[in-house]
């Protein structure tokens, strides 16, 4: 019989799962390993022995055994019906106050279920967010647990010690909230991701096309770049994608690849309960649309014959300027995006009843993930200075900064229409910033259609209640609350 002496399991052994169990083992836990192919757990075991202490499990039952009380058992295989079914596998072997934790990409409605369902069972179930990808979930990803507050005194310390650590030492993890919040804020970091890259990609274009750089001399500037308030780590790998040259052509890398931009959801997860919550992520949502348009080909190509602008070539002075409004209007929209994602973290919070610490979030993100930004250090400070900011718009730090860079951010929104370049994300981006800034918005003018072809009435400014204008009769008003 397999001996209680594991502090933590994995069952599931792909990259993921391995280097996680890896990366526990480093840190000095006893980790059972299990897999549905035996093969796989003995090859982990048979390279990575070495690096700390493993326990090899063949069965189910052989798993559960070799776990310490209360059992902590993480699932690393694809979200779905895969993820049921080991549930379904192992829950009736646990006992209660064990823990089982869903460490992938799972849609937080399901964490939710789960949760619920587990705990009638007397087990803790903790949906995990983990960030960062297999090198992270090596040396130390960016982890977003949900679940009881009872789980997270079981799982947190082990947690703390596997996960990535920002620059002052603090662990880039802590208990985000009940069932689904680890998976929510994780959903809603991918969003923002999404924007991110769409963002950094336009940059990219708008160097290219309208100042003339090279992809060399781009991978410049974003180093120099860097090296100051955009210093991040996807800014970071941008330099080195478009600094790489194809070894087999001799042209830029970025030259040789498809322009066809895939994804895996979670993107259009974050998007579709925006919609659902009443939140607007328009800057996220045209990076999601943004990918969906580069893999239609077939309508790329019925468009490719459609007029345009003609080239309006810089000087290699003005292409410098060119390429200085740019990194405002780079930082000005990555202020709105990581506005709107947290935005729709608060609304989520309030909906399911969380309590989601905004700059406790910001705070996790600093290291690990794929996100991580000197940046997030700033919106940490801004929430723990008013815990309650309705947005970082009203945080006086980002509106001066956003409001220094919106002249340049308008100038390269304007070069990009005379040339052609689109910019979905940027132009959203500023859309977004000057509805919230408007005294006045066209919606008034909505209201008063929908009330004319469907009777859905209307608010007034000068007084209280609900109305409705009989537009086929006299045009008279009447309440209607």
């Amino acid at each position: 019989m397999t001996s209680s002496t594991a502090q933590i399991g994995v069952t599931g052994l792909a990259v993921m799962g391995s280097n996680l169990a890896r990366n526990f083992a480093r840190n000095g836990f006893t980790v059972a390993v299990h897999n549905r192919t035996t093969a796989k757990t003995t090859a982990l075991v048979e390279e990575f022995g070495h690096e700390g202490s493993f326990v090899a499990a063949g069965s189910a039952k052989e798993f559960v055994d070799a776990l310490e009380r209360p059992r902590r058992l993480i699932i690393m295989v694809k979200a779905g019906e895969p993820t049921d079914a080991v549930i379904r596998e192992f829950a009736p072997l646990l006992e209660p106050g064990d823990v089982i934790i869903d460490g992938g990409n799972a849609h937080f409605e399901d964490t939710r279920r789960r949760e619920k369902e587990l705990r009638e069972q007397g087990l803790h179930f903790v949906g995990v967010g983990i960030s960062g990808g297999e090198e992270g979930a090596l040396l130390g990803p960016s982890i977003m647990p949900g679940g009881s507050e009872e789980s997270w005194a079981s799982l947190g310390p082990m947690l703390e010690k596997i996960s990535a650590k920002a620059a002052d030492g603090t662990p880039c993890t802590s208990h985000v909230g009940p069932d689904g919040a680890g998976h929510f804020v994780k959903m809603v970091h991918n969003g923002i991701e999404y924007a991110d890259m769409q963002l950094i990609a336009e940059a990219y274009h708008l160097l290219r096309e309208v100042a003339g750089y090279s992809p060399a001399k781009i991978a410049e500037t974003f180093r120099a770049w860097n090296r100051g308030r955009l210093d991040s780590y996807l800014i970071e790998i941008t330099a080195e994608v478009l600094a790489h040259t194809d070894a087999a052509t001799g042209r830029p890398f970025v030259d040789v690849v498809a322009d066809a931009a895939e994804q895996k959801g979670t993107g259009r997860w974050t998007v579709q309960i925006a919609l659902d919550l009443g939140v607007p992520v328009s800057g996220i949502a045209e990076a999601v649309f943004a990918r969906a348009v580069s893999g239609h080909g077939e309508l790329r190509t019925a468009a490719r014959g459609l007029a345009g602008p003609k080239p309006r070539p810089l000087s290699a002075e003005a292409a410098d300027a060119f390429a200085a409004q740019v990194e405002q209007a780079l930082y000005a929209s990555k202020i709105v995006s990581y506005t709107q994602g947290f935005h729709q973290i608060q609304a989520g919070s309030e909906e399911y009843g969380w309590g989601v610490d905004p700059g406790a979030v910001a705070s996790l993100w600093r290291g690990g993930c794929i996100i991580r930004a000197a940046f997030l250090d700033r919106i940490r400070a801004a929430y723990d200075a008013r815990p309650e900011l309705p947005s970082l718009l009203a945080d006086a730090g980002f509106a001066d900064e956003i409001g220094a860079a919106q002249e340049d951010w308008r100038e390269a929104l304007v070069a990009a229409v005379r040339q052609g370049i689109p910019v979905p994300a940027f132009a959203a981006s500023l859309a977004y910033y000057d509805a919230l800034r408007s005294e006045r918005l066209p919606a008034a003018l909505t209201q008063g259609q929908r009330d004319f072809f469907g009777a859905h009435t209307y608010r007034r400014t000068d007084r209280e209640g609900s109305y409705h204008t009989l537009w086929s009769g006299d045009r008279s008003e009447v309440r209607t609350d």
